[in-house]
């Protein structure tokens, strides 16, 4: 057991079971939940549900590859770390690129989905003056603590238990009839592509395997706390999707830019839209406060190895903020807002964030018997998972990815050749 020492000292172990599963909740349940099921019907039309079971299956995969792989490497609990110690320079890189893009997409995403439910109409302005603020927050070091993150958890879930009663008293949830049981098979590329931007709502799963340090007696706390956060959030998803597509219909939730407000207006309970307003405020900010810093820390960290520009490795000095890749990353997610819409923001986000799993899962097959390797069906159902939804997602989102994680290939070779 490692101990204390000076300025190396390991976290204490503090967390409970319990404080597990709400970080691992609390990770998950953001802008997704209020945002992801109008672009997923799309695609899946009334098997929204099953596309649901589908991403809620390789986000566990991918949260157990990266539980196993954050015990083995304690630097850091990131594919950017695992992929290269485990596959190579490239694709450590390749991992650390698509994190910093995909979740800079997911910023942009959590922007506009608290200002399509605050200010319907004026969402890129407001988008992009919530980054502003959360850039700002973050200079002074402000964090969401555990207590926080309980705090926003229970005020989420208490806002999606009142839409989901709002949903059962309209009466319409008894008409099962009118999405016509499962409807028309939406095709695989169908079904696949839209578990592949539901699995947005999923991406913070792998939350609980940075915890290693923090929990108490983490063999037994982690996996606990992975099968219990995902299960019950997926649970929920299955029933607040169903719910807002049988009350909506498919027609209206496709075109619908804040659904669970539309879904307790229909209900017949205008009275609490501004509370799901209010709940998806929180939600939102919460995550994007959470968030960017993690994408801020993860650049500086690349390029203090020299894979981005080095400039961005500076610290300021009072509070430890890496300051100049958080205003970095804080402009391209203002640019983000201004320029895509949610849908866009959700779908490239989706794109990237399954590659960086598809990477973790891999790193994990390389784990040997004596390193605590999960069971082999787990990273290969993972890794299969993540490259099927990954290339189910429209056409477009598929090529504008390869096209970013093209140019971070490039600029790797180009690195590597001139160093």
């Amino acid at each position: 057991m490692t101990t204390p020492s000076g300025a190396q000292a390991t976290p204490a172990r503090v967390l409970g079971t319990a404080d597990a599963v709400a970080i691992g909740a609390g990770a998950m349940l953001g802008a997704g939940v209020f945002a992801v099921f109008a672009p997923a019907v799309v695609g899946a039309g009334a098997w929204l549900p099953v596309a649901i079971v589908v991403a809620g299956a390789i986000a566990y995969c991918n949260a157990v590859s990266a539980a196993r792989l954050a015990a083995r490497h304690a630097r850091s609990a990131d594919a950017y770390v695992y992929g290269r110690e485990r596959l190579g320079e490239l694709w450590g890189y390749l991992a650390g690129w698509a994190f910093v893009v995909g979740k800079t997409a997911s910023c942009a995403a959590m922007a506009l989905t608290f200002a399509a439910y605050a200010v319907p109409g004026w969402e890129r302005p407001v988008a992009a003056a919530a980054v502003a603020a959360v850039v700002v927050l973050d200079h002074w070091g402000v964090r969401r603590s555990t207590l926080a993150v309980k705090a926003v958890l229970v005020g989420v879930l208490a806002v999606l238990a009142a839409v989901v009663v709002a949903m059962g008293f309209s009466g319409r949830l008894a008409a099962v009839t009118e999405v016509d049981g499962l409807g028309p098979w939406p095709g695989s590329f169908g079904l696949l592509g839209a578990a592949g931007v539901i699995f947005f709502a999923f991406a913070g799963c792998a939350r609980v395997a940075t915890l290693g340090g923090e929990v108490r007696d983490p063999r037994r706390t982690i996996p606990r706390a992975i099968a219990l956060s995902l299960g019950g959030v997926l649970a929920l998803y299955l029933v607040v999707g169903t719910g807002v597509l049988i009350v909506l219909g498919r027609e209206r939730l496709s075109t619908s830019t804040a659904p669970l407000v539309d879904a307790v207006r229909v209900a017949g309970f205008d009275t609490l839209a501004p509370v799901v307003v209010a709940g998806a405020a929180v939600a939102s900010l919460g995550a994007l406060l959470s968030l960017l810093p993690g994408v801020a820390r993860t650049a500086a960290v690349m390029a203090e190895d020299g894979h981005l520009p080095r400039f961005l490795r500076g610290l300021y000095p009072s509070s430890g903020v890496p300051h100049r890749a958080r205003i970095a990353v804080g402009a391209v997610v203002v640019a983000l807002v201004l320029l895509t819409d949610l849908w866009g923001a959700i779908s490239f986000s989706a794109f990237s964030v399954l590659v960086y799993y598809a990477i973790t899962n891999a790193s994990a097959l390389r784990l040997g018997p004596d390193e605590d390797r999960p069971p082999l069906l787990v990273p290969v159902a993972g890794l299969v998972g993540c490259v099927v939804l990954a290339c189910s997602l429209p056409l477009s989102v598929g090529a504008v990815g390869l096209a970013v994680l093209g140019s971070g290939a490039l600029l790797w070779w180009l690195r590597e050749r001139h160093r």
